[in-house]
C-alpha cells in the first residue's frame, strides 16, 4: 500500500513538471508568434544595400542563398526575413573629376542598373524592379520582393542636369549626393581636404531643384552639415538619409547631430539607421582589428577606384580575409535600437526608419543579413514598441516620404 502511494506521489510529482514545462513552453512561444506576426504585417523597407557591386561578379547569384561575407542580400534570405522592399544602390566611388572619370562612373552605374533589371527578370518569380511608391504595397501582395534603385553618388552627373531625368527614366528613385569625397554638388562630411563649396554648389542647388520637379529623393547621407542644411531649407519635399545613425550615440561626422534630425523632422524627412558598425557604436580604436582596417581603409580610399576588377576582386577577399582574422567585436541589435529610442525621444517615432549599409559594410553581431532582421522587430518589441510604431519604423515611415515627394512633383 505504502508503495502504491509512493507511486501515485512520483506520478503525480510528473504530471506537475510536465503541465508546468508546456505552460511555459508556450508562454515563450507566444511572444515570438507576436513577433513574426507584426513583423509579416507591416511593409518592411531596407533603404540601403550595395549588392548592384556584387550583381557584377558572375560567382554570385542572387536567386540562391548565400552566406556572409559573400553577400547580406539574396531574394531567397529577403523571404526568410520578411524583408518586402530593399533599395539597390548603384554606387561609385568618388575619383578626381575629369571628364573620363565622370563617364567611366556613368557608365559604372548604369552597368549595376543594368544588372538589376537581368536578375529581377532572371528571377521574375521572385523579385520586380519597383518604381512608385504604391509598388511596395502591390508587389508585397503577389509574394515578391520589391526592389527599387539609388544612385550612391551623384558623381556620374558631372555638372550636367540632365542626366537626373536619365536616372529618373532608368528607375532611380533616389540620389546620395555625394559619398566620402567632396563632388561638383556639395561638400562630403568626410572629405580630408576640407570644405570645397560652403554646402552646396550653384549646381548642386539645380540638382535638389530638379530631383524634386521628378519626385525623386534626394539623399543626405554621407554629405557635410552644411551641405545638409543647405538641402533641407532648399527641398520642397521630405528627404532622407537612407543609411546613416546619430551621432549623440556614435560619434562619426556620417552620423546626424540632433540640431539635423530636427531640422529633417521639421522638413517631413526620414533618418534610416544604419548597421554598420562604427555608426552603431563608436570604435576601440586600440585593437589590432581596428589598426589592420584602418590601413586597408587608406587604400581604399585612395587606391580601389583605380583598379581593375581583378585587382578589385583581390582586395574585397583580402578585406574579408583580414576581418574574419582579426575578429572585432561587433555592436547588437540592442545597440542599434538605442538610436531608434534616441529619435523617437527627441522627434517622435515618424521620423526614423532602416537602412542597413549591407554589402557595403553594414552587419551586426546578430543581424548579420537580410534573413535575421526579425530581431530587431523583436528588440523593439521587448521594449514596450507598439505594433503601430514597429510598423511605422520597418517602413511606413519612408513610404509617407516617399509618397509626398511623389505628391509634390505631380502639381
Amino acid at each position: 500500500m505504502l508503495q502504491i502511494k509512493r507511486m501515485a506521489q512520483l506520478w503525480h510529482s510528473v504530471v506537475l513538471v510536465y503541465l508546468f514545462s508546456t505552460a511555459f513552453a508556450l508562454k515563450a512561444e507566444e511572444p515570438e508568434k507576436q513577433v513574426m506576426e507584426i513583423h509579416q504585417k507591416a511593409w518592411t523597407v531596407d533603404t540601403h544595400c550595395d549588392t548592384p557591386m556584387a550583381l557584377l561578379n558572375q560567382e554570385f547569384d542572387i536567386g540562391k542563398r548565400n552566406e556572409p561575407p559573400k553577400s547580406r542580400v539574396d531574394f531567397v534570405r529577403m523571404k526568410e526575413g520578411g524583408l518586402d522592399a530593399i533599395f539597390f544602390a548603384a554606387f561609385t566611388g568618388q575619383r578626381e573629376r575629369t571628364p573620363e572619370n565622370t563617364e567611366a562612373a556613368w557608365k559604372k552605374a548604369h552597368q549595376m542598373i543594368d544588372a538589376t533589371y537581368e536578375v529581377c527578370q532572371k528571377y521574375g518569380e521572385l523579385a520586380e524592379v519597383a518604381t512608385s511608391s504604391a509598388d511596395a504595397a502591390r508587389i508585397e501582395a503577389t509574394g515578391k520582393r520589391a526592389v527599387y534603385i539609388g544612385l550612391e553618388n551623384g558623381f556620374p552627373l558631372g555638372t550636367d542636369l540632365s542626366r537626373v531625368k536619365a536616372f529618373y527614366d532608368r528607375g532611380v528613385r533616389y540620389i546620395t549626393l555625394c559619398h566620402s569625397q567632396n563632388n561638383d554638388i556639395c561638400d562630403s562630411s568626410t572629405d580630408r581636404k576640407g570644405p570645397e563649396h560652403n554646402g552646396l554648389s550653384p549646381f548642386g542647388k539645380k540638382v535638389v531643384k530638379e530631383m524634386n520637379q521628378r519626385g525623386m529623393l534626394i539623399d543626405v547621407s554621407h554629405i557635410s552639415d552644411k551641405s545638409f542644411f543647405d538641402v533641407v531649407k532648399l527641398s520642397k519635399a521630405p528627404v532622407i538619409a537612407s543609411h546613416s545613425s546619430v551621432r549623440a550615440i556614435a560619434r562619426h561626422p556620417r552620423n546626424l547631430s540632433d540640431d539635423m534630425i530636427r531640422a529633417l523632422a521639421e522638413n517631413g524627412g526620414v533618418i534610416q539607421i544604419c548597421l554598420l558598425d562604427d555608426y552603431v557604436k563608436d570604435p576601440d580604436s586600440t585593437t589590432v582589428h581596428f589598426q589592420k582596417m584602418k590601413e586597408l581603409l587608406e587604400i581604399y580610399d585612395t587606391r580601389f577606384e583605380s583598379m581593375n576588377e581583378e585587382e578589385k576582386q583581390a582586395f574585397r577577399e583580402l578585406w574579408w580575409e583580414t576581418d574574419r582574422k582579426y575578429q572585432k567585436k561587433l555592436p547588437t541589435v540592442k545597440d542599434l535600437v538605442d538610436h531608434i529610442d534616441h529619435v523617437k525621444k527627441l522627434v517622435g517615432i515618424d521620423f526614423v526608419g532602416i537602412g542597413s549599409d549591407f554589402d557595403g559594410g553594414g552587419g551586426l553581431a546578430d543581424c548579420q543579413d537580410v534573413s535575421q532582421f526579425p530581431n530587431i522587430t523583436r528588440e523593439m518589441l521587448q521594449r514596450g514598441y507598439t505594433e503601430e510604431e514597429i510598423v511605422k519604423v520597418w517602413g511606413g515611415n519612408f513610404l509617407r516620404a516617399f509618397q509626398k515627394a511623389e505628391e509634390l512633383a505631380a502639381h
